[in-house]
């Protein structure tokens, strides 16, 4: 079986206007610093498997935001490498892996390696980096956010030509990274290369780095009138470099909460405040989320999606916050993907 192809993916993404009802890709986002076992990680990537979910992402973090004496985390591109050679079908990737934990070519090795693993169904989402405590922790380098954003500037360069197609050594020279010759095989599976995501609100400096490089654009948690203004820019940026912006994906990670019926999905809200140690009532919770948030029984959910499809959005990666409630993946799976991402 050949390698997919980028164009193919891409293709498939364009949502449809003349006559036909927008679509959108479903994937689930895991946050895997919050206590997420082998075992549990195991469980979610065969759940998603079998409701059919386009993809599993996972956060690239190893301190949890909450509870960082109690809940640890497995490193990312292991588990990916891990999931690849347990899995069969499911995408895999992270959302998104900071520039200060690897230097680009280690990075680039990570992806390939887990790309043979899983016969070419790896993602790599990047990103500058935020979480200053957790650099502290682990002796990461945490330079001020201007400095970070060029290093994510070079390594997405850097990155991108390692995976490409060129077989030859890359050589690199600036501000923060030097390679001499450094080898490029073997090359991934999928051609040209895996699929690379950046994301945050589409500024300008943002949406040309994307147009760039980037095969996807990651927005997190805005309302459908706010994407649409960052499709614009990124349009914008698209055309300034002759590239067609139909070409760069554009996607929704947003927090999740999905229930049968109210009392299910309040149930499943008193699950997660009991989590992080909140004694809240659950109706007030949900009273007080901003549209930018997927909550809802299967039938509101599904109108959600067809609000941001119709913004833009191409592929959406639900954030579950309760990773051992397996039903309302399963949930998702069969009353949520058949109506959303059908042919």
């Amino acid at each position: 079986m050949r390698a997919p192809r980028m164009c193919d993916r891409r293709a498939a993404y364009r949502n449809e206007t003349n006559g036909r009802r927008l679509r959108v890709r479903v994937c689930l986002m895991i946050e895997g610093q919050e206590g997420v076992t082998w075992e549990q990680w195991l469980a979610l990537a065969k759940a998603c498997e079998r409701g059919g979910f386009e993809a599993l992402f996972r956060s690239d973090h190893y301190v949890s935001f909450g509870h960082p004496s109690e809940w640890g985390a497995l490193d990312a591109w292991a588990t990916l490498c891990a999931l690849a050679a347990s899995t069969e079908r499911i995408r895999l990737g992270t959302l998104v892996s900071p520039v200060t934990f690897r230097h680009p070519s280690q990075l680039a090795k990570s992806v390939v390696t887990a790309d043979h693993a899983s016969g070419g169904r790896i993602e790599l989402g990047m990103g500058a980096g935020w979480f200053e405590g957790e650099h502290r922790a682990y002796g990461f380098p945490f330079p001020p956010a201007a400095e970070r954003y060029s290093m994510l500037e070079e390594q997405v360069e850097i990155v991108h030509r390692l995976l490409d197609r060129d077989p030859a050594p890359v050589t690199f020279e600036g501000a923060h990274y030097r390679l001499e010759a450094c080898p490029s095989l073997p090359k991934p599976v999928q051609v040209p290369h895996p699929p690379l995501i950046l994301g945050g609100d589409a500024g300008p400096r943002a949406a040309r780095l994307a147009a760039r490089w980037a095969d996807e654009y990651n927005v997190n948690g805005v309302a459908p009138d706010e994407v649409r203004r960052g499709r614009d820019r990124l349009n914008v940026a698209c055309e300034s470099l002759g590239r067609d912006p139909s070409t760069l994906v554009l996607s929704l990670m947003t927090t999740t909460l999905i229930g049968s019926d109210e009392k299910d999905l309040e149930a499943r809200v008193a699950r997660l405040l009991a989590r992080r140690g909140d004694t809240g009532d659950p109706a007030s919770y949900l009273a007080g989320l901003g549209p930018e948030r997927i909550v809802g029984t299967p039938e509101r959910v599904i109108e959600q999606l067809a609000a941001y499809a119709e913004a833009g959005v191409q592929r959406v990666m639900l954030q579950h916050l309760l990773h051992d409630d397996l039903d309302a993946v399963a949930l998702i799976g069969e009353r949520i993907i058949p109506q959303v991402a059908g042919p």
